[in-house]
């Protein structure tokens, strides 16, 4: 059965008082909430009920003059006129009922006939819209139907009814007979009713309002236009709540009058941008209202609370007493008609949280009585799983069992703090002596000793070998320390016992016992001390494989026996990374020298597989390092801020000696073609042979003419064919000539040799026969002769041309960004054509071929799982054929592509190839020579020319001259002439 999570006493007490009076709080926070939503409720009912009375009373309060007024001006002589001057005589009784009832907008009538006359109260704001004069108050509208075309006129009046403009109006043709008020009012003739149309925009003025008519004796009809710009200075007062919407709508959803936040418009404003409408409610903007009036067009019950717009909203929709058609919708958030009720309940709030505030301190003290010991512990307990161990002891308790826990804690804290000084101090060192050195001081230190050290076994596991040793608190030669065999039978030492036994031996050392005087004389005098005890223990490594002992010193005089069983526990805690940290180091330091004796090994195969290059690739590294130790030693110039720590100086060490690695790659007869004709041997035998054949031919031609003539003996016949043989030894010696490459071949010499090459020779034999496969399957492209032939003396035959294998082009987005020309075959052997190099030995398929080493160079590089800190290897081995202007190869980098390494190692390079006296086929060149050629190659850019000033002004090459070059090839220079 599990155990259920254990919670704290101070939590535990606080989480009781405080949930009491939280529940208590809820409890009465939820019932006065619930009253106050049905008190809102019935409230909200109440008002609304109130504004739809109001509202009512207010479209009474309007229409009932205005009826009036319609009923009277029906029975006036208004209508009863016979003509159009009577009706117009009749402008002070249509003046007399526009000023006793503001809300009227224009008094009218309209006879039988069609004629029509209108009095228009005219607003400040419509004078310029009607084109009318200054102080214009009222505009008379009239049509005249009593003669044979009707008339329409605009007569404008002051406030005293004086005319002071009249015009004509030929457009203006209003016929009141067809209009809905006049045929409403005909129609109630016999009830003598007066009749309502609905809201409606008027025809002149665009406001909003309705008309009120009624029909006389005769069949015309008087009416008055009714503003309703009141209804909405009536709901702009209605302040039920800030955030309140109301508006009235008639049927047909058109908004006569809106009162909203940001919104008081009445219905002229609101029907200002249309032409000839009422605004809906669709577009007033407003989601509550538009809410409200769907659920009422779609007969869905409307609840009384509704959330919309994130808020929750109290809504109604009644129709309007004595407006027909006419409704009022009002919507209230809810947060502020309650908000009287959330007041209350923010005030209980404080009022629990204020309880809840003066019972802390009684909480607190209570639950501070018992937990703060372990609360303090606890926190302990936290830094120390943080690997925190600064601060001071835990704090002792009064409680038994909490004190005992703290002094537990104290203790574990002060063991992992020093365990993890000595696992920090192991993982901080990367080379073995100063690893083996601060672990043994580390551990001296933590474990109090007088003296350690540390033994390894010997590479054929047969010694231990001591390796660090300290004496109180001085690092000593280990050398000082004696070497034990590990097979030698009752050995005094400890630690081959320790090894033996492979387990933590403790041992007490007496001056007086000879046996530990002759092993440890020299301890005991230099901790000057008569009795010692020694701890020694043995090392393993993760495969279980001893790796040495480590051994502490305690001086004992009084003689108190074993060490603590807890220190002796530290202590074997340590053996186990101790061991496994000196083995990687040990394993990483071999594997190091497994590299480098490979890298050795690589670059001496180089040279040894060919004598031409000599010791080159030992020697190019040397002087890389002396130039680049050069740029670290600069305090001023473009190289005073260069330095490279122990990582580039490892790969800078690699780089250089396997900068020529691709070269294993690159056939020996292309790296030492001595002559032109050289491939695996010097083909110039074979055309020796044919001289000779052709002297022998001429020889035999005069003998066979001689002997037709039997008049010459055979001497004579020599002597006769003596001057055609000595201008076959004269050609011979010519071809011989150009093989060897030493001058350039001119353009007289280049006509010499291709007549030479035209003269023809017998072969009688078949030149197929004793062929390898490969050669045979070449030849069989090509159709054989018929024997005898004759053949030119050099040729350029077809099966000279090798077809360079797909696997070695490039392609031009290859991922090492070699940007080389590849020659179309990979050899041409042809006799003629080799014969034919201008300048060196070197055809273009085998210049290629000796160029292709660094490709081959960068290619293996890469390939190679090099840690981050050697990444940069294949870059400084492979760019020592690059040129500063991006003409070099294989990726035509320009200098600020380059690192420093890859330039230096261009310099070593060149200067190494310059002077370099191992070389079969040329003498290595004097110091100033070299010089002379460089600094015309730094000029044209081929070298770096800052590192090349630093090449010379730093020594280095003087220093390079003296240890690897003859005495006579060191003349004399002056660094000035090789920097101007």
């Amino acid at each position: 059965m599990g155990i259920a999570k254990p919670r704290s006493i101070y939590l535990t007490l606080s989480v009781l008082m405080i949930g009491i009076v939280l529940l208590l709080y809820a409890a009465l926070a939820s019932y006065q909430l619930s009253v106050s939503k049905q008190r809102m409720l019935a409230q909200a009912a109440d008002t609304f009920e109130r504004i739809g009375r109001e509202t009512s009373a207010a479209i009474e309060a309007e229409l009932r003059p205005a009826r009036l007024s319609a009923a009277l001006l029906a029975q006036t002589s208004l209508l009863a006129g016979a003509r159009h001057a009577d009706r117009l005589a009749r402008l002070p009784l249509l003046a007399a009922a526009l000023r006793q009832n503001p809300s009227l907008s224009a008094v009218y009538g309209g006879t039988a006939n069609g004629s029509f006359v209108l009095l228009r109260r005219l607003d400040p704001r419509q004078e310029g819209a009607l084109e009318a004069p200054p102080g214009s108050a009222y505009l008379l509208q009239s049509v005249d139907r009593d003669g044979a075309e009707p008339r329409g006129s605009y007569r404008f009046f002051d406030a005293e009814l004086r005319l002071l403009a009249e015009r004509e109006r030929p457009g203006y043709r209003f016929d009141p007979r067809e209009r809905a008020w006049f045929v409403q009012a005909v129609a109630a003739r016999d009830s003598g009713a007066v009749v309502q149309t609905s809201p409606y925009l008027f025809f002149t003025t665009r406001e909003v309002g309705l008309t009120l008519a009624s029909a006389g004796g005769t069949l015309g009809a008087a009416g008055v236009d009714v503003s309703l710009q009141a209804l909405a200075e009536m709901l702009a007062r209605q302040r039920i709540t800030p955030g309140s919407e109301l508006m009235i709508v008639d049927a047909q959803g058109g908004v006569l009058a809106l009162a909203a936040p940001g919104k008081r418009l009445g219905a002229q404003a609101l029907a200002r941008g249309s032409d000839a409408r009422l605004p809906l409610v669709r577009e007033l903007g407003s989601p509550v209202l538009l809410h409200l009036w769907e659920r009422a067009q779609t007969g869905t019950a409307l609840e009384p609370i509704t959330g919309l717009q994130g808020r929750e909203w109290v809504l109604r929709l009644q129709a309007l007493a004595g407006a027909p058609g006419l409704s009022l919708a009002i919507a209230a958030p809810r947060d502020e008609l309650q908000a009287d009720a959330l007041r209350a309940r923010s005030v209980s709030l404080l009022i629990a949280s204020g309880i809840v505030l003066l019972t802390l301190p009684l909480v607190h003290w209570a639950a501070q009585l018992v937990a703060q010991p372990l609360k303090r512990l606890a926190a302990e307990a936290e830094a120390i799983s943080r690997f925190e161990f600064e601060g001071p002891e835990p704090a002792r308790s009064h409680i038994r069992e909490v004190d005992m826990l703290a002094l537990a804690m104290g203790r574990m804290r002060e063991s992992l703090r020093r365990f993890l000084q000595i696992s920090e101090a192991l993982a901080a060192e990367h080379r073995v002596e100063p690893l083996l050195q601060r672990l043994l001081g580390e551990t001296v230190s933590v474990v109090q000793a007088s003296s350690g050290a540390i033994h390894l076994v010997s590479d054929d596991g047969q010694r231990l070998v001591p390796a660090a040793a300290l004496i109180d608190g001085v690092v000593s030669d280990p050398g000082l320390l004696s070497t034990w065999a590990l097979d030698e039978r009752g050995s005094p030492s400890v630690t081959v016992r320790a090894l033996r036994e492979n387990r933590l031996v403790d041992v007490e050392l007496r001056w007086e016992e000879a046996s530990h005087l002759s092993a440890y004389g020299g301890l005991f005098r230099r901790l000057e001390a008569s009795r010692l005890r020694m701890l020694a223990l043995p090392l393993r490594n993760q495969r279980d494989e001893l790796v040495g002992t480590l051994s502490f010193t305690f001086v004992d005089e009084q003689g108190s026996g074993p060490l603590p069983a807890a220190r002796a526990a530290f202590i074997q805690a340590l053996a186990g990374p101790a061991a496994v940290a000196i083995d990687n180091q040990l394993l990483l330091r071999t594997q190091k020298a497994l590299l480098e004796s490979l890298i050795q090994l690589v670059a001496g195969a180089i040279d040894a597989k060919s004598p031409y290059t000599g010791g080159h690739c030992q020697r190019v590294p040397e002087l890389t390092k002396m130039l680049a130790r050069a740029a670290c030693a600069a305090d001023s110039g473009p190289y005073r801020d260069f330095r490279l720590d122990e990582e580039d100086w490892e790969a800078l060490h690699i780089a250089a000696w396997l900068h020529d690695c691709g070269k294993v790659t690159t056939p020996e007869y292309v790296v030492d073609k001595a002559t032109k004709l050289e491939t695996i041997h010097d083909r110039i035998h074979e055309i020796r042979m044919r001289f000779e054949l052709l002297k022998q031919e001429a020889y035999l031609a005069l003998c066979e003419q001689r002997l037709r003539e039997r008049d010459e003996d055979l001497p004579a016949l020599r002597a006769a064919a003596a001057p055609a043989q000595a201008a076959l030894d004269e050609d011979f010696a010519f071809i011989a000539a150009c093989n060897e490459g030493g001058e350039f071949l001119s353009p007289d010499k280049l006509a010499r040799l291709q007549a030479i090459a035209q003269r023809r020779w017998w072969r009688t034999l078949d030149d197929r026969l004793g062929l390898s496969h490969a050669e045979r399957e070449r030849l069989a492209a090509f159709p054989a002769p018929a024997l005898p032939v004759q053949e030119p003396l050099l040729a350029d035959k077809p099966e000279h041309r090798l077809r360079r294998p797909a696997r070695e082009l490039i392609p031009d987005d290859n991922r090492w960004g070699f940007r080389m020309r590849v020659p179309e075959h990979l050899y041409d052997r042809g006799e003629l054509h080799n014969l034919s190099v201008s300048r060196g030995t070197l055809t273009e398929e085998e210049r290629y071929k000796i160029n292709e080493h660094i490709v081959q160079t960068i290619k293996m590089l890469s390939e190679l799982p090099f840690p981050p800190h050697l990444k940069s290897v294949p870059e400084i081995a492979g760019g020592h054929h690059e040129r500063m202007d991006g003409g070099g190869y294989p990726r035509g980098l320009t200098r600020e592509q380059m690192s420093p390494q890859a330039r230096m190692m261009a310099i070593a390079d060149v200067f190494e190839a310059l002077t370099a006296d191992d070389r079969p086929y040329k003498k290595g060149k004097r110091l100033s020579e070299a010089l002379a050629i460089m600094a015309r190659m730094a000029r044209e850019q081929h070298l770096d020319g800052e590192l090349f000033e630093l090449f010379l002004r730093a020594g280095v090459c003087l220093d390079y001259a003296r240890r690897f070059m003859r005495p006579e090839q060191v003349d004399a220079v002056r660094i000035e002439d090789y920097l101007s």
